[in-house]
C-alpha cells in the first residue's frame, strides 16, 4: 500500500488568510487565559518584526507597536480540517484525519490520475489554489508519511523495503511518538528514531508500556493504522464573517468568489454536482438575506457558481449592512460532464448553450427565458409551443402500484377526485377502441383508486387500479 500525507502545519492561519486578500500588516492568532495570552500563529510581516509562536502577547506589544492580533478558534480551524478533508475525497476512498494533516491511500488512485510525481502535483495544485500552505510526502504507511512530512517535504517511500532506512536519521523529536518517550528517549541518550527501532522491544515495554511499541508498529506498517476513515458530509455549509459591515454589493464580491470556489472543491471531492443553494447575507440584529440560487441541471464548475450566484446577488436590495455571509448547499445531486466532439470547431472562449441559458437566467430571472417545447397534437399550427417555467423532468402522472385485470363498478357514495382527469383514448387500429377520462380518487372508505368513465361524465366509476 501507499499512503500520502498533507501536512498543514498553518491551518488555522491560513484559514483567516484566504479571506483577507488586502492583508499585508503584522497579524497573530492568540490563545490562552485574558491575563496570560499567547501566540499560537503568526504570518510572516510578524515574524520579521520578532513576534514568535508562543511568545507572550504583552511581550510582543513591547516589541511591535502595532499589529493585529485575533483570538484562535479551534472549532474554525476543524472546519477547515474536515473540508479539507472532503477535497482530498476526491483522489482517494480512504481518507482519514491526523492533527493538522490529511492522509490518503494512494496505491489504487495512482493508477487513475498517473504515478506518484503527477499525483503529487495535482495534490498541490488543489492545496494551492484553495490558499492552504502544505507539506507532501508518500510512505507504505499513514503514520511514515506523517512523520516524513514533518521533516523533509516532496520525499516519496513508495516500498516498504526502504521505509525503515528513511527513518533512521530522524530526529526523535520529529517522531510523532508519545510525549512522554518524546521528552524521555534524548535524556537516555537516543536522538533519532533509527536508534529507537534498534532496541529490544522488552527492554522499551518495561520502560514506557505498550503505547510507544503500537506507536512503532504502526509507523512501520507491522501493525493496523487504526484510524478513522473520513466520511464527507452531504450537506456543504460554509460561513465568513466579513471584517467590517459592507454596505455595498460589490464588497461582497471576493467572498462570494471564495465561497463558491470551496463549494466547486468540495464537490469535486464528492464527484457531484449541485442544483440549489443559497446564500445567506447575514445582518447586525440576527436575520439574513436570503438569495437561492437554482440551475436547471447539476454543475460544480467554479467560475459557473461564481457568475451565477453573483448574477443573482446584483438583483438584491440591502435593507441593513451585511456582517457575515453564508452559503449552503443541501440539493447535490450526481453530476454527468456535457459530452463534447472529439473535433469541436467551436471558438476556444465560446460558452455552450445550457451555460448561455443559465446566465440570462440569473441575470434577466427565471420567467425571463422562453423555450419551444413539442406537442402532441399533429396540427402544423400547434406542433410547437412557448413554455415559459423550465422543468427538469416530466410530469409525473398518478399510476396505481396494483392494476386490476379488468375494471370493477365503484360502489358507495361519490368519491372525491384527487387529480385528473387524464383522457386516454386508443385502440382505433385494432377494433378495440376506448375513450376514457382516468382520475386519481379517495373513496369514502379513504381508499386512492385510479378510475375512470366516459369522456365528459363523472357517474358510473370504474374502479381499474389501487394506490398503496
Amino acid at each position: 500500500m501507499a499512503w500520502a500525507c498533507i501536512l498543514l502545519p498553518h491551518l488555522a492561519l491560513d484559514g483567516v488568510l484566504r479571506r483577507r486578500p488586502e492583508l499585508a500588516g503584522p497579524l497573530v492568532l492568540v490563545d490562552g487565559p485574558t491575563n496570560a495570552r499567547t501566540i499560537v500563529a503568526a504570518n510572516g510581516p510578524a515574524r520579521e518584526a520578532g513576534l514568535r509562536v508562543g511568545q507572550r502577547l504583552t511581550a510582543a506589544q513591547s516589541l511591535l507597536a502595532q499589529f493585529e492580533a485575533l483570538p484562535y478558534d479551534p472549532a474554525d480551524a476543524m472546519r477547515w480540517h474536515r473540508f479539507l478533508a472532503a477535497v482530498a475525497y476526491r483522489y482517494s476512498s480512504d481518507v482519514s484525519l491526523l492533527p493538522h494533516a490529511v492522509v490518503l491511500e494512494v496505491s489504487g488512485s495512482m493508477g487513475l490520475f498517473g504515478p506518484w510525481p503527477r499525483f503529487e502535483s495535482m495534490l498541490r495544485e488543489d492545496f494551492t489554489r484553495l490558499g492552504f500552505r502544505h507539506r507532501i510526502a508518500a510512505a507504505p504507511t499513514p503514520h511514515a508519511a506523517y512523520v516524513l512530512a514533518g521533516v523533509q517535504d516532496g520525499v516519496a517511500i513508495l516500498s516498504s523495503e526502504t521505509l525503515r532506512r528513511a527513518c533512521q536519521q530522524v530526529p526523535v523529536s520529529k517522531s510523532r511518538l508519545p510525549a512522554t518517550a518524546v521528552a524521555a528517549l534524548p535524556r537516555m541518550g537516543l536522538r533519532t528514531l533509527g536508534q529507537v527501532l534498534a532496541l529490544p522491544r522488552d527492554g522499551l515495554r518495561r520502560r514506557f508500556g505498550n503505547e510507544l511499541l503500537m506507536a512503532l508498529d504502526r509507523l512501520t506498517g507491522d501493525r493496523p493504522h487504526g484510524l478513522v476513515p473520513f466520511v464527507p458530509p452531504d450537506v456543504f455549509d460554509l460561513r465568513i464573517e466579513l471584517l467590517h459591515e459592507v454596505e455595498h454589493l460589490g464588497a461582497l464580491v471576493f467572498p462570494l468568489r471564495r465561497m463558491t470556489g470551496d463549494l466547486a472543491a468540495y464537490l469535486a471531492g464528492r464527484d457531484g454536482g449541485v442544483q440549489r443553494f443559497v446564500v445567506q447575507l447575514e445582518h447586525r440584529a440576527g436575520h439574513a438575506t436570503e438569495v437561492p440560487v437554482g440551475l436547471l441541471s447539476p454543475e460544480r464548475e467554479p467560475a459557473m457558481l461564481f457568475e451565477l450566484a453573483r448574477g443573482r446577488l446584483d438583483h438584491v436590495q440591502l435593507p441593513e449592512p451585511v456582517v457575515a455571509m453564508r452559503l449552503v448547499a443541501r440539493d447535490l445531486p450526481p453530476f454527468v460532464p456535457a459530452g463534447r466532439d472529439l473535433f469541436d470547431e467551436r471558438p476556444a472562449h465560446a460558452v455552450s448553450m445550457d451555460q448561455l441559458r443559465e446566465r440570462l437566467r440569473a441575470r434577466l430571472g427565471d420567467q425571463a427565458v422562453y423555450r419551444l417545447r413539442d406537442t402532441v397534437d399533429p396540427r402544423p399550427e400547434r406542433a410547437q409551443s412557448i413554455e415559459g417555467e423550465w422543468q427538469n423532468d416530466a410530469e409525473v402522472l398518478p399510476r396505481p402500484t396494483w392494476l386490476l385485470d379488468r375494471p370493477i363498478p365503484l360502489r358507495g357514495p361519490a368519491p372525491r377526485i384527487l387529480a385528473g382527469p387524464e383522457r386516454l383514448e386508443t385502440g382505433w387500429w385494432d377494433g378495440g377502441e376506448v375513450c376514457r377520462d382516468y382520475y386519481a380518487v379517495e373513496t369514502a372508505q379513504g381508499q386512492c383508486a385510479w378510475v375512470f368513465c366516459a369522456p365528459g361524465e363523472q357517474s358510473g366509476w370504474m374502479i381499474h387500479g389501487w394506490f398503496a
